[in-house]
């Protein structure tokens, strides 16, 4: 996805946002310190300054992540589409976009993360798991809000992680394939089990 400047000025944001970018397109190990630096138009005494080590820098970065979501993701689904199950599907689309826009060879920048620092920190894995959280409670909150739609019985938590499930392992079939047949595919079943769930609805609420 594009990785979107926070449009403030101060060094510590520009920073963040110089190593968000380095670490989406290079990846977290080949990005050094200083070419965040470069990158920020910074001198390396400023990024040691608010940031001691790399993993700090990472952990702030993740926690942009956390604070982009809504904004960069969530709210243009929620103004696009005023059904709570379609917010969930384009949702989806955004990312769908954001493969087209770098031919399929960019994913979802956490997704990326949680495959390459595996064997970071405690802290860093949090993050990242806090990430996954916060997007799955996002498609969550869309189901809660159409639940008049689904099966009484479905648990909505465990339908958002699978929701979250499809579409990273869509995402990455996407980039490995560097075609977007194999993201597409995966949402059109996916969209067919929510058919099926809705029709499920329908019918039990005419008996």
């Amino acid at each position: 996805m594009p990785i979107p400047h926070s449009g403030n000025s101060d060094t510590r944001s520009r920073l963040v946002d110089g190593a968000r970018g380095l670490f989406y397109s290079r990846g977290y190990g080949a990005t050094s310190l200083a070419s965040v630096a470069e990158h920020s138009n910074a001198n390396p005494g400023s990024l040691y300054y608010f940031f001691k080590t790399k993993e700090q820098l990472l952990l702030a970065v993740l926690e942009s992540y956390m604070e982009l979501l809504g904004p960069v993701i969530v709210d243009p689904a929620t103004y696009r589409e005023a059904h709570p199950i379609e917010r969930v599907f384009a949702i989806l689309d955004r990312y769908r976009e954001f493969l087209l826009l770098s031919d399929c060879e960019e994913g979802c920048p956490i997704g990326n993360l949680a495959l390459e620092i595996t064997g970071e920190a405690p802290a860093v894995r949090a993050l990242i798991e806090q990430n996954f959280d916060a997007w799955s409670a996002a498609i969550h909150g869309c189901l809660e809000a159409g639940s008049d739609q689904l099966p009484g019985d479905i648990d909505l938590g465990q339908l958002a992680q699978f929701v979250l499930t499809v579409m990273e392992g869509a995402v990455l079939q996407a980039r490995g394939r560097r075609s977007i047949e194999p993201f597409d595919q995966s949402i059109e079943q996916l969209r067919d089990y929510f058919n099926r769930l809705m029709a499920t609805a329908k019918e039990n609420q005419n008996t």
